[in-house]
């Protein structure tokens, strides 16, 4: 068993340059342009932090770190999943810059995890083009189907002027919209499915290799739910833009993450009324599709407008500049889905309807379509490493005492 002067030693000397040491740390990632180079960075710097073990208490990745004395490629894809980028461990970290050993936890995990996403991608291809130009092609994919839709519209009746008491079913029948909208949410789902599917084969037997429980599980959605792992490790809250803590971060998320939800929930709502009750869209207040929709609207708008404004003034040492592309796509997305669909609202009784119902509807094709190449996959694979942590923890460590 390796003392902490030996691990301080070893340390060191991957900090300073190359050496046999390196070849110790298991990770290979086949195909990978720079040959794994994110994913032993990450363990090089997990294993200084096993030495030193002050931020222990933090967040869920250092106690599953305390379990391993080595780090695999599947190792490092678990824990950068499970990582919820607080930055609380790199401002209190000794070892950070100016510091030889250059300790940054939060943006090698942010790298890896970008990594991850465009890996376990299906089809990868389609993955490692979002990653790099996950703004540019929302935009334009988003642009495209609007303009796309707009063309279609403008043959049949026009672009702008009254249509049927504000009826978009009179623009777009309901069975073509059923005809373009569920191939895409199939393959959304099925895609998802397949990326996660693998990362969950991989991570795995390397931890612990037991199956689920149900008090596993409970656990798990309890911390995917509340977030519980953007407070800091003592519920002040996540660093942002310098060394003070704010909740700001979480807030936003779960404004994103329900008002998200609330907008699914009216969907399907929307989809009972119309086949099991027969009643038609649109809907009008106080209908509980409309309700739903509007609130969950406006959470959605206020969510990415503040989770925008967080990543453009985030500290540069908490993220990977590589993966802003994709952070802003899927922002933008979101909060032009929602926006365009609470104008749709306003706009439905005036001239502007079938122009706003192009907008809306190409927003939210590109958003479908983009969602198991983006960011949304990222919540995906954290509840697959949250899952995974809460089984792992209920197991006896395989090191003995030293990870405990």
């Amino acid at each position: 068993m390796q003392s902490l002067e030996a691990l301080t030693r070893e340390a060191s000397a991957l900090a300073t340059g190359p050496s046999t040491s390196l070849a110790k740390i298991p990770v290979v990632v086949v195909g990978a342009p720079d040959g794994g180079a994110a994913e032993r960075e990450v363990a090089r710097q997990l294993q200084i932090c096993n030495g030193c073990r002050y931020c222990e208490g933090f967040c869920a990745v250092f106690p599953a770190m305390t379990r391993r004395l080595e780090f695999g490629t599947a190792d490092v894809h678990f824990l950068a999943n499970l990582c919820h980028n607080c930055g609380a461990c790199l401002h209190a970290c000794q070892y950070a810059s100016p510091h030889e050993f250059a300790i940054d936890v939060p943006r090698a995990m942010a790298r890896v995890r970008a990594r991850t996403y465009a890996e376990y991608a299906w089809p990868r291809p389609l993955g490692r083009l979002y990653e790099r130009n996950g703004l540019v092609l929302s935009m334009a994919l988003a642009l495209g189907l609007a303009l796309f839709l707009a063309l279609a519209a403008a043959m049949q009746q026009g672009l702008w002027g009254p249509h049927g008491g504000g009826n978009f079913y009179r623009i777009f029948p309901h069975n073509l919209l059923v005809s373009m909208f569920a191939p895409v949410f199939v393959f959304v789902v099925f895609a998802l499915g397949m990326g996660v599917a693998r990362f969950w084969r991989d991570v795995t037997p390397v931890t612990s290799g037991a199956p689920v429980s149900a008090p596993a599980a409970a656990e798990a959605t309890h911390d995917a739910l509340r977030l519980r792992y953007l407070d800091g490790g003592h519920g002040a809250g996540c660093n942002e833009a310098d060394d003070r803590f704010t909740l700001a971060r979480r807030r936003f998320h779960h404004l994103t993450f329900y008002g998200f939800m609330l907008c699914f929930a009216a969907t399907s709502l929307g989809t009972v009324y119309h086949y099991a009750l027969g009643q038609v869209a649109p809907y009008d207040l106080p209908s509980l599709p409309k309700l739903l929709g509007a609130v969950g609207g406006l959470m959605l708008c206020a969510g990415t407008a503040g989770l925008a404004w967080l990543r453009l003034r985030r500290n540069p040492a908490h993220v990977a500049a590589e993966q802003k592309p994709m952070d802003m796509g899927f922002i933008a997305l979101l909060f032009l889905t929602s926006a365009t669909g609470l104008l749709l609202w306003w706009t439905r009784g005036t001239h502007a309807l079938p122009l706003m119902l192009c907008l809306h509807l190409g927003a939210v094709m590109a958003l479908f379509v983009t969602l198991p190449y983006g960011k949304f996959a990222h919540g995906v694979f954290r509840v697959a490493s949250l899952l995974r942590h809460a089984v792992e923890r209920r197991q006896p460590s395989p090191i003995g005492a030293l990870g405990d």
